[in-house]
C-alpha cells in the first residue's frame, strides 16, 4: 500500500511539474512577449504531463484527475513561489491545504473501496 501512494505521488508530482512548465510558455508567450519557440518545449511537456497521469494505478481516469487536482494546486504555488519569485499568502497555503487534502482522501478512499 505504502509503494502505490509513494509511486503516485511521484507521478502527480511529475505530471503537475509538467503542466505548469508547459502552460507557462503559453503564458510566457502571450503575456510576456516570450519568442513563439517557446511553445515547442512546451508542448512536449503538456504530452508528458498528459501521459503521466495515465500512469496511475486507478480505475477511472476522472478519479486520477480529481485526486491529481489538489497536488496540482500545491505544486502551482510553489511554482509561483521559486519560479516567479511571489510568495505564496496565507490563504493560498490554507486553500492548498484544502485541496491536498480533498486529494488525499480521494486517494486512500479508492483503496479501501477495492
Amino acid at each position: 500500500m505504502f509503494q502505490f501512494y509513494s509511486t503516485s505521488t511521484v507521478i502527480y508530482l511529475g505530471a503537475a511539474l509538467a503542466e505548469i512548465a508547459g502552460c507557462f510558455t503559453f503564458w510566457a508567450w502571450l503575456r510576456q512577449d516570450k519568442s513563439g519557440w517557446w511553445l515547442i518545449p512546451g508542448l512536449f511537456a503538456l504530452a508528458l504531463f498528459a501521459y503521466l497521469l495515465t500512469r496511475i494505478d486507478v480505475t477511472a481516469a476522472g478519479r486520477a484527475y480529481a485526486a491529481y487536482g489538489g497536488l496540482y494546486i500545491a505544486t502551482s504555488l510553489i511554482w509561483l513561489w521559486l519560479a516567479e519569485g511571489i510568495q505564496p499568502n496565507v490563504w493560498d497555503l490554507v486553500g492548498a491545504g484544502l485541496a491536498t487534502s480533498g486529494a488525499l482522501v480521494i486517494l486512500v478512499g479508492t483503496q479501501f473501496s477495492r
